[in-house]
């Protein structure tokens, strides 16, 4: 539902930002097409944006998951007689996957910021074909993941309650669906929403600026921006690796 809403905003904006670079729709009809390359490498590059933040959203939930893990075997210790963790055990364990969910959003939205920056200064026709791409691959990406999530997720949750096979090789194949069902369902899925209606708005208003440059300029901009993208981008796999033998 709100995947959808966001699409239909998207659309309208979008449509905007066409009529303004086509003044009414009277001229450049032909860069719409993907046989001018700028909007067909425009569809593919969007594409490619939801493909890669989908992929940095569960990089970072799957490091922060490792890394509460190896705090949880190295100072919580059920077997010595405690019924429970201490509270500050706890605390520390929901701190480290905050800190790590945290980070993988900032490094993500920065890609997103300075992508669509960079795009809007590089060509137009080239972020129009962006925009598109992005909302239709985010809408049929987050389709897809929430509901391969939830399948996964909820075949864990039969095989433990139904079918009572909790410890067995059949449970050990289904967690599956904490390990990759509940990133899909509850991180990346339902972030397309934000990103879709984040990019458009913010791409319309990067785009009205970005027209009002002279083209040397906006070249040199649009370089500008993309180099400190591609930072981020190096920031949200590498610096989120998981390193084992640490806890944050």
């Amino acid at each position: 539902m709100l995947i959808g809403t966001a699409v239909v905003g998207a659309t309208t904006l979008i449509f905007s930002i066409i009529v303004l670079l086509t003044h009414g729709l009277t001229e450049n009809i032909d860069k719409l097409s993907i046989l001018h390359p700028p909007f067909l490498l425009g569809l593919i590059a969007g594409g490619a944006v939801i493909y890669w933040f989908t992929g940095a959203t569960i990089q970072a939930v799957s490091a922060g998951a490792y890394q509460a893990v190896e705090f949880i075997k190295k100072n919580i210790k059920l077997d010595s007689g405690a019924e429970k963790a201490s509270t500050e055990d706890s605390k520390k364990v929901v701190e480290i996957c905050t800190k790590f969910a945290q980070k993988g959003m900032g490094n993500a939205f920065a890609v997103i910021v300075f992508s669509t920056l960079s795009f809007a200064f590089l060509d137009p026709f080239f972020f129009i074909g962006y925009l598109i791409s992005l909302a239709i691959f985010g809408l049929y990406q987050a389709i897809f993941m929430a509901n391969a999530g939830g399948a996964w997720d909820n075949a864990k949750k039969i095989v433990e309650t139904t079918l009572r096979q909790k410890g067995t090789p059949l449970h050990a194949a289904c967690v599956v669906g904490d390990t990759v069902g509940d990133p899909f369902k509850d991180t990346s899925s339902v972030a397309m929403n934000p990103i879709i209606k984040f990019t458009t708005l913010f791409g319309l208003l990067a785009l009205e600026l970005a027209i009002e440059v002279p083209h040397a300029l906006s070249v040199v901009l649009a370089l500008a921006f993309f180099v400190v993208s591609t930072y981020f981008v190096w920031r949200s796999f590498y610096t989120m690796r998981i390193q084992p033998g640490t806890h944050g």
